[in-house]
């Protein structure tokens, strides 16, 4: 035992993480996205995006946010986030009932959000924080 922890411990620290996004909700309803864990070390990081819904489709933009809590605007007339008004990094779009999808990105320290921007969905609940840290 105390070997194996030896050598957990003696893992590479630049080994890439993965983080598992779970994609939630039925149009009409509350929605959101659920993380494997919510803050990773800088550098090179998976997003494994799962839609779980049955059947409405969704997506997962990173977006680097200017300050921790900062507030999307949703437009009313399109019920949509403004990509071009945010620093979005990259996504997962058009990821339909069930299917799955993966992003990789490398990140530096600071504050995220991963958001799914269809029609609605950000007003539904589809916001979540996400924490890279300097190590």
């Amino acid at each position: 035992r105390l070997t194996l922890t030896a050598i957990t411990l003696a893992a590479p620290a630049f080994a890439a993480e993965t983080v598992n996004v779970e994609l939630v909700g039925e149009r009409g309803g509350a929605m959101e996205i659920t993380l494997s864990q919510d803050s990773i070390v800088a550098g090179e990081v998976t997003f494994q995006v799962a839609n779980m819904a049955m059947d409405t489709p969704h997506e997962m933009i990173v977006v680097k946010l200017d300050a921790a809590g900062q507030q999307f605007v949703v437009d009313p007339a399109s019920e949509k986030v403004d990509e071009a008004a945010v620093n979005a990094l990259g996504e997962v779009s058009g990821l339909k009932a069930t299917e799955t999808g993966e992003l990789i990105l490398t990140l530096e320290p600071g504050n995220y959000a991963l958001i799914c921007n269809l029609k609605g969905h950000v007003t539904a609940g589809m916001v979540v924080p996400f924490t890279v840290t300097a190590g």
